[in-house]
């Protein structure tokens, strides 16, 4: 019971979600087109960003006005390349951590 009681949630979940407002960017596709650089900038900004936007309506994380994949690409490696570019670190880390226990 318990499981049916959860998947009727998450299919009205669902089903609300669909309800949403479709947004109209056409003006904001006017302009200059973001690229990798472009996308590399803001994934590096993106946590200022983030805290901006809770509080002003004209700033967004994730520019409208990109040219597609490049953009998505140095979006990811700005924002930290999901972890990719810290994983040596960590794993360094461990090591340091485990000479530090067997002694």
């Amino acid at each position: 019971m318990k499981n049916a009681l959860i998947y009727f949630a998450l299919f009205t979940l669902v089903i609300f979600a669909s309800c949403a407002n479709k947004e109209s960017v056409e003006a904001c596709l006017d302009g200059y087109t973001y690229g990798f650089w472009g996308g590399l900038w803001h994934g590096i900004i993106a946590p200022i960003d983030l805290v901006i936007s809770l509080f002003r309506d004209d700033v967004t994380v994730y520019a409208q006005n990109n040219n597609g994949a490049w953009y998505a690409f140095g979006f990811i490696l700005g924002s930290g390349g999901w972890g990719i570019l810290g994983s040596k670190s960590t794993c360094k880390g461990k090591k340091r951590r485990n000479k530090e226990f067997d002694e």
